[in-house]
């Protein structure tokens, strides 16, 4: 009898790790049928706001999107790094390979989807001359990444107001500006924490999902905005290999459809530009 128990207890143990272990692959299926779910980490505006538009064309493929919400530019990489997550989708090349080059990780794009041009503002100064009305020592607040904050300051010399050693160095740090004419101060700051900081400085260089996210319009309230050329395009990220996987191919396929696009440019109206 004690052995038939032992025997009995083994099967029900193995058994539930078995369903444990189907439990955290997201590639399994989910549910009844043969549904794939995939994990998708996001900045909640417009990228989350674009995957759920890709979520009706998905469910046609028997995939179900699921998306995590991101409110940094630090996790979403952790995570699919660490397996949590099948791609993610809030960043740009640049930031991508620097991030990855730092963190020893092998991450790769999947596929362009949009672009967020980033836009200078202020809470204080409504005139775009701002070469002429920018008063002396102010303080101008920017991304405190790499990428971004090279971006930033590329930004502000097209803006007349700094000049960098080389114009075409989108990793250029502060120590670049050789000319800085109105002796402005620059305050790093993380990316999401940008637009708070109106409060508080002349101006501030934002990336367009935390502006949206903030209640600016960028073709409106921006004083500065990137040109519609931007190289700067957001991208789906995955590690490297995954970008062959066949409900990734199905994700990139529906980011890229006309419905996808047609959302783009109803919902955002010149805001972020579609990069297909």
């Amino acid at each position: 009898m004690k052995k038939l128990l032992s025997l009995a207890a083994a099967a029900i143990l193995g058994s539930a790790l078995l369903l444990a272990g189907c439990g955290s692959d997201s590639n399994n299926a989910a549910g009844s049928g043969n549904k794939v779910t995939i994990t998708v980490g996001a900045s909640p505006v417009p990228h989350g706001e674009i995957l759920e538009q890709a979520k009706p064309l998905l469910e046609k493929e028997g995939i179900d999107l699921k998306v995590v919400e991101f409110t940094d530019y630090v996790k979403p990489n952790l995570a699919l790094n660490d397996k949590e997550l099948d791609a993610n989708f809030f960043q740009h090349i640049p930031y991508m390979d620097k991030f990855a080059s730092e963190h020893n990780m092998q991450l790769v794009s999947a596929g362009k989807v949009h672009i967020e041009p980033m836009g200078i503002y202020s809470k204080t100064i409504t005139d775009k001359n701002l070469d002429s009305v920018l008063p002396n020592g102010s303080k101008i607040a920017i991304p405190n990444d790499p990428s971004n904050s090279g971006r930033a300051l590329l930004l502000l010399e097209k803006a007349g107001l700094i000049t960098l050693k080389d114009p075409n160095n989108i990793y250029a740090t502060k120590t670049d500006i050789v000319s800085n004419p109105k002796n402005l101060e620059f305050v790093e700051l993380e990316a999401a924490q940008l637009p708070r900081s109106l409060d508080d400085v002349a101006l501030a260089v934002i990336n367009t999902n935390f502006a949206l996210e903030a209640g600016l319009n960028p073709t409106k309230d921006a004083l500065f905005l990137e040109d519609k050329d931007s190289p700067y395009a957001n991208i789906l990220t995955v590690r490297k290999g995954d970008e062959n996987r066949p409900e990734i191919q199905k994700l990139m396929k529906a980011l890229q459809s006309p419905e996808v696009k047609k959302f783009i440019e109803d919902k955002y109206k010149g805001a972020i530009l579609p990069a297909f």
